[in-house]
């Protein structure tokens, strides 16, 4: 397949488009994936901060007397909160003690007042000059070094429920951050590598896809280069015949007849070749209406062993058949093709049967299935050609069989004129030893003799 261009340049097509739309599906889903993740853990870090903001909220609430002033207790909740007015107030409480020891290095919190200046501060605030209230539930800001904060805003009020300020609680989002990078890091890596894959997967799934349409392109060829040579040898035959005629100025009768007689033998063979030709072409377009009707194989055997018997003779090798049932065995099918399948068989057990050889026809039944057997003794076929033989054009032994004027379609009919009747053809051969053929058909009962003959009549009643 590498050496056909058409092919090649059809599987680099399909390589890509695979490769393209599977980079498109890889992509979106990283882009999906990362969103996802995002997003989980925005919503994770909205939940912790609101959290932590309500609790310390609710607190402060029920401590807060007057607007915009601290009341000692509030220190005690906040041991390292820090007056903006005022030094710092070192607790003497444990850091530990507090109610909401969760305001490690990464939380900060900041009050306000109701006219938005800011009162106290505690925990690691942002690196900023800015110290103007922004009264926006939710806000991320990126402070002077550069690190980015989440912070929610909530409004406070006093015992007696009056307007306090606002309180204010962020953290530093460098964790997640570092994080998402990480994970972005993992996609923007990963993503060439898993394209990388996916070409090389792309390129062998297209190439694997590519090798029945290759293997039946090549039987094309195969069998359009056999066909044509067959065509090409009775045609170049009778030219030769006809072009000897036409030298000879004073052609006699009985030269004529012989002449006459060589163009019909090789007329009968381009016949012969161009009808098993049609035959094949139409089972392959499954074109081909076959009549069915209720055949005895016993009938046509006994008229096959009577009719083949003289080229038996001529051979001198004994022809026989032996039946293993004693009643007639019946089967749905078109006797002509019947006849064709089993003629085919003899006749090529016969001509590949040296002299005072033997070929016998079998008839038994085994599980609801007719079995027809036929053996010789002949030369066999080796074990390497058994897979072949049913091919189009093949022949075991290329000149005996263009000696005995076969054309190698003949097993190939047979294949395919048993498939047609739901049976199977095997073969069981060793070199000088002889080969059979086993056909496989199944029998019919009553109830399917009964449908054939009124599907006949209703066929029949209709044409009338």
């Amino acid at each position: 397949m590498n050496q056909n261009q058409l092919f090649q340049r059809t599987r680099i097509r399909l390589a890509l488009c695979y490769a393209v739309v599977m980079g498109l599906i890889l992509t979106t889903c990283g882009f999906g994936l990362y969103t996802a993740i995002f997003h989980a853990h925005s919503i994770a870090l909205d939940r912790e901060l609101e959290f932590v903001a309500n609790t310390l909220h609710n607190n402060l609430e029920s401590k807060l007397e007057q607007p915009g002033k601290l009341t000692p207790i509030v220190k005690e909740l906040l041991p390292n909160i820090c007056l903006i007015k005022t030094n710092c107030i070192s607790p003497k409480s444990s850091y530990q003690s507090h109610i909401l020891n969760v305001l490690n290095q990464s939380y900060y919190v900041r009050l306000f007042d109701n006219s938005e200046y800011l009162i106290a501060i505690a925990g690691s605030l942002p690196q900023t000059k800015s110290s103007v209230l922004n009264k926006k539930r939710w806000e991320t800001i990126e402070d002077d070094a550069g690190n980015f904060y989440h912070q929610i805003s909530l409004s406070l009020h006093t015992k007696d429920n009056r307007d306090w300020g606002y309180l204010q609680v962020g953290r530093n989002i460098a964790d997640v951050n570092s994080y998402m990078d990480a994970v972005k890091l993992s996609l923007v890596v990963g993503l060439p590598i898993a394209m990388m894959m996916v070409a090389g997967a792309s390129w062998w799934l297209a190439g694997y896809s590519m090798r029945p349409i290759y293997q039946s392109y090549r039987q094309i060829q195969q069998f359009t280069a056999d066909a044509a040579h067959e065509l090409r040898t009775p045609l170049a035959a009778t030219q030769a015949t006809i072009d000897s005629a036409l030298l000879m100025p004073d052609l006699d009768i009985k030269e004529a007849w012989d002449i006459l007689a060589t163009i019909k033998r090789q007329n009968q063979r381009l016949t012969s070749l161009v009808v098993d030709l049609l035959m094949l072409s139409r089972f392959d377009r499954k074109s081909i209406s076959l009549a069915q009707e209720l055949c005895c194989l016993n009938d046509i055997i006994n008229d096959l062993i009577e009719e083949f018997a003289a080229m038996a003779i001529s051979a001198k090798v004994m022809l026989k058949s032996e039946f293993h049932v004693h009643k007639d065995v019946n089967i749905v099918g078109n006797s002509e093709q019947l006849y064709r399948l089993f003629s085919n068989l003899i006749v090529n057990a016969i001509q590949y049967t040296l002299p005072s050889g033997k070929v016998t026809v079998i008839l038994d039944i085994c599980d609801s299935n007719a079995i027809i057997q036929v053996q010789d003794t002949g030369i066999g076929i080796p074990k390497n050609e058994l897979s072949h033989i049913f091919d189009r054009f093949y022949r075991v032994n290329s000149d005996r069989s263009r000696h005995t004027g076969g054309s190698g379609l003949g097993l190939a009919i047979a294949k395919i004129i048993v498939l047609s009747h739901h049976g199977s053809l095997e073969v069981k051969s060793k070199v000088g030893q002889g080969s059979t053929f086993t056909v496989t058909l199944p029998v019919q009962d009553c109830d399917s003799e009964l449908h054939i003959r009124l599907n006949n009549l209703y066929k029949f009643s209709k044409n009338i």
